[in-house]
């Protein structure tokens, strides 16, 4: 039986000792996403490679730091950069970033994460609001680990995506004149990307965009009872739609061209909570 709190219980110490305030909203930034933890006021900053215990991002354009910020008044943890199984890390290494922010109090997280397109009618630079996923294997392992955060699994409810809080994303994306798409998030581990074949089973089961993140974190901080909800950010299209060749180029270069876009709607999303 896992129990994060013993676990992890020197980086507990650690933000209870270090906590500048309590966030009312967790952000974790994608996959070349990580910029806008420059457009807000940052109060305090810290490296994961300096916290006991945190693993290290091996991947291009995750940055590894964690941000306490603050924008109109509201008080932030933003997460530069995330964990991801297919770095080697175990699932309870992944859904740390879930954990330290319920830990500081946060009751509402946003997740975001690039992803590459399945559906034709979703294009790179398009913002995809996550209406479900599939997460079938995710949701076993989580479950295997019933001493998480000291969450009993009769109070465990899978309550994603939060409708009052998609309502109010919705809401901001119409206030901005922000395309928002809705879709469902195809899951797989990775780290290589999907082939033509599993793009093709992917869109046949329902899927919209498909990636190597956030399922995972949406399960636990749902579990954990957070308002949660997530976007997508279409930097690609899946193996055999597009004859080009798939790069991670490709997704950090996107990111960059809708940073604008992408700002505005966060931003927004954050003057209404």
């Amino acid at each position: 039986m896992m129990d994060l709190n013993f676990k992890y219980k020197d980086l507990i110490k650690f933000f209870e000792e270090n906590l500048p305030f309590k966030p009312e909203l967790a952000i974790i930034l994608g996959s070349g996403l990580g910029e806008f933890a420059k457009s807000v006021n940052t109060k305090k900053s810290f490296s994961t490679s300096s916290l006991p215990g945190y693993p290290s991002s091996t991947i291009e354009g995750h940055a590894g730091k964690i941000h306490f910020s603050e924008y109109e008044g509201k008080k932030l943890i933003l997460f530069e950069g995330r964990i991801h199984l297919y770095e080697g890390y175990k699932i309870y290494q992944c859904i740390l970033p879930i954990f330290i922010a319920h830990k500081t109090g946060c009751k509402k997280i946003l997740l975001t994460n690039a992803a590459g397109s399945v559906d034709f009618n979703f294009h790179p630079g398009d913002l995809m609001l996550i209406n479900s996923f599939n997460g079938i294997n995710i949701k076993k392992e989580l479950t295997s680990l019933i001493g998480l955060a000291g969450v009993e699994e009769k109070n465990r409810i899978l309550d994603f995506p939060s409708s009052s809080f998609n309502k109010k994303i919705k809401t901001a994306a119409l206030n901005e004149m922000i395309e928002l798409k809705e879709g469902v998030y195809w899951y797989s581990k990775g780290p290589s990307y999907e082939t033509p074949a599993e793009i093709k089973m992917t869109r046949i089961c329902g899927g919209d965009a498909a990636g190597m993140s956030t399922v995972h974190e949406a399960v636990f901080s749902s579990y954990l009872g957070m308002e949660t909800s997530a976007i997508s950010c279409i930097t690609n299209y899946g193996a055999g739609i597009s004859k080009n060749k798939l790069s991670h180029s490709d997704v950090t270069e996107t990111a960059e061209r809708v940073k604008e876009k992408f700002e505005r709607l966060i931003k927004k999303v954050i003057s209404s909570i």
